[in-house]
Order: C-alpha cells, then structure tokens, then sequence
C-alpha cells in the first residue's frame, strides 16, 4: 500500500476524507475563514491548507468536481481536471467555475472537490510515419453511431 503525505499549511485545514469506504476519491475542504460568493459566469480560488507528497513519480493527484456541485449547481473546476504532479509540494488549490444561473456560496469547510490518485503510464517517444490501422480508423465525434 503506497504512502500520501499530507501537510497542513493553514491552521485550519482538515485532512482529506473518503466519504465511504467505495468512494474513488478523498473530499477536499474550503479553507477559508468566511463564506466566498462565485458569481455566474465567474471563478473562485479555494485554498484547501493542504501540500501533499505522492509516493512516487508514477503518480498523480486529480482534482476532479464532486457531482452534487456540478450537477446541482453548474459548480465545476475551471480547468476541467486539476493536475497535481509528483513534485509540486505548493499548496493545493481548488478553483471552481460557476456556469450556473445562480450565485454559488462556498461555506468554510465545505467539500469543493474530490482528489484522486492514479497511476501514471511514462512510455517512451517514438515517432512513426505510419500507425496501425483499425475499423474506426480515422473516424470522429459520432462515427461509432448513436
């Protein structure tokens, strides 16, 4: 079994928490020391307190939404997927895109985001002039059908 290591960096930060014992990923918090507004259209940045060190370089951490938010509310990371690589040892932000028609309010402490650990595949470059061919070949968004 491999190793997090966490280390607050604020005060008041809490540790990341899997909500059950199924859950991919452990629920990041908002540490923040008053409520944060996110208008329609516009982006928070939520400090977590957090700095972490993954065991090895074939690893990364993926900040990814918690669906409620982004389901719910339009509440989404702005990036898309955050990328905290093996040896970023900063504190690890959260930044949320509101695409909602509501203003969104982030409580201190809530969850913003999950992070996940996955393994990371470093092959080796090659390039070619030609690749293998397949059915789908060159085909794009929609050519597998409906």
């Amino acid at each position: 079994m491999s190793v997090l290591k966490i280390k607050r960096v604020r005060e008041n930060a809490q540790l990341p928490q899997r909500a059950t014992d199924g859950s991919a990923g452990f629920d990041l918090r908002a540490c923040i020391e008053e409520p944060l507004v996110i208008q329609p259209g516009e982006m928070g940045k939520l400090p977590t307190g957090l700095a972490i060190e993954l065991a090895d370089n074939n690893q990364v951490a993926l900040i990814v939404a918690r669906s409620s938010m982004g389901v719910k509310h339009g509440v989404i990371p702005a990036n898309a997927v955050g990328v905290i690589d093996s040896d970023y040892r900063g504190e690890v932000c959260v930044f949320l895109q509101n695409h909602g028609q509501q203003a969104y309010t982030i409580q201190p402490q809530d969850r913003v985001a999950q992070m996940l650990i996955v393994p990371v595949l470093l092959p080796q470059i090659e390039e070619v002039s030609e690749l293998s061919d397949t059915v789908r070949g060159e085909g794009g968004f929609g050519s597998t059908g409906k």
